[in-house]
């Protein structure tokens, strides 16, 4: 049987994992929706016929890899993007854990 004190030092390990990974696919969502911004201002600042082209691809592929992301956080309810409130309440519980762990 064990112990209660190792349940929750197992269960602050799931808390600091869960945020962890919320955290990077946050930043990386983030990152990747900078990049989509970035490219099309540049885009938009060429001339060059052969520099918008390749400029066009990677906006296309930044698009693609900031879809994926976000998939990815809605599939492991880390992003709530259809439903503001309960996105609200998801981040509420996330800081809630956060300032717990900031305590021990």
């Amino acid at each position: 049987m064990p112990s209660e004190k190792s349940e929750e030092t197992n269960n602050e390990q799931l808390d600091i994992s869960i945020i962890d990974d919320m955290a990077i696919a946050t930043d990386l969502l983030i990152t990747s929706k900078a990049a989509v911004r970035s490219l099309a201002v540049a885009i938009t600042e060429t001339a060059t016929p052969s520099v918008k082209k390749l400029l066009r691809r990677e906006l296309d592929n930044a698009i693609d890899t900031h879809d994926k992301i976000a998939q990815y956080m809605i599939r492991n309810e880390m992003y709530h993007a259809y439903d503001l409130t309960e996105q609200i309440e998801h981040d509420l519980e996330k800081a809630d854990i956060a300032l717990d762990l900031a305590k021990k």
